[in-house]
């Protein structure tokens, strides 16, 4: 059994966000627009998601079919 994952990507520049955003970001493993990271689909991770919704967009993943 294969532990769920989510591919997000950045979409917003962290550039006059406060610092912890920008935190955030850094978190995920994003630091530049169109940068992708495949991420656990944890709690944690989806609250680290919800707290930068207006900088990421989770991309459709293929694979998990």
């Amino acid at each position: 059994m294969t532990a769920k994952t989510l591919v997000v990507e950045q979409i917003g520049s962290p550039i006059r966000r406060v610092a912890s955003q920008r935190q955030t970001l850094v978190g995920l493993g994003l630091n530049k627009i169109r940068r992708r990271s495949t991420l656990p689909d944890t709690p944690e991770v989806r609250g680290m998601i919800e707290a930068v919704k207006h900088l990421v967009r989770i991309v459709p993943n293929d694979s998990a079919q």
